[in-house]
């Protein structure tokens, strides 16, 4: 017989698994909190090993975060999983431009994905940016591109994309990099992964320091 809990109590006896299962493998505190959450989100033990950080990536993100950042995706599905509430606790918004008609008219218009161009259009936006891609390489691409001009300068970069094409590549930009990231290396991530460390994150700020 199925024994019923709440849904605090399955999440609490998860994340009880989950860092018996890790065993001696350790993290540094807030580190800790996004790698357990992803693997929460995927049961995906890889991600205790392929998940990189930049130096103080997560201070910085969260400094952003109690800042009002703007969160910004590159799916619809990302931006679904991300916890409103707990953001807007913070004074922060979430948005995706993937479905903006202007978007999807100027890509169109210069033979581009909607992706390059929405990495294009949240580079004029105001205040601290998170960029959440758990999607598009090209997105990922891009915005390196427009770091790399001076066009923006983000609190956090979260490259998760998955797949095959110009995947890695994307991801490997990044690394070592001045601009802070987390980057899930190899071909593994997707939107639920960018949403799950952008939740690590929040959760972190509202759980922890009670905001």
């Amino acid at each position: 017989m199925s024994r019923i809990m709440r849904p605090q109590d399955i999440e609490k006896r998860s994340f009880a698994l989950i860092t018996a299962e890790l065993g001696d493998r350790t993290f540094p505190a807030g580190v800790s909190e996004v790698v357990k959450r992803v693997i929460h989100t995927t049961a995906d033990f890889d991600y205790a090993e392929n998940l990189c950080f930049s130096g103080c990536a997560v201070e910085r993100a969260k400094a952003a975060l109690r800042a009002g950042a703007t969160i910004v995706t590159d799916t619809n599905m990302a931006l679904a999983g991300i916890s409103k509430p707990t953001l807007a606790r913070l004074g922060g918004r979430a948005l995706c431009l993937m479905a903006d008609e202007r978007v999807a008219q100027e890509a169109k218009a210069r033979g581009v994905t909607r992706a390059v161009v929405s990495m294009e259009h949240a580079a004029t936006l105001e205040g601290p940016l998170i960029f959440a891609i758990g999607n598009a390489p090209t997105a990922l691409i891009r915005l390196h591109e427009l770091i790399e001009a001076g066009a923006m300068s983000p609190a956090l970069v979260i490259g998760v994309p998955v797949g095959f094409v110009n995947v890695v590549e994307s991801k490997e930009l990044f690394l070592g990099g001045d601009t802070p990231y987390i980057i899930a290396r190899g071909r593994k991530g997707g939107s639920n992964v960018a949403a799950a460390i952008v939740n690590a994150l929040l959760y972190q700020l509202v759980r922890r320091e009670g905001f």
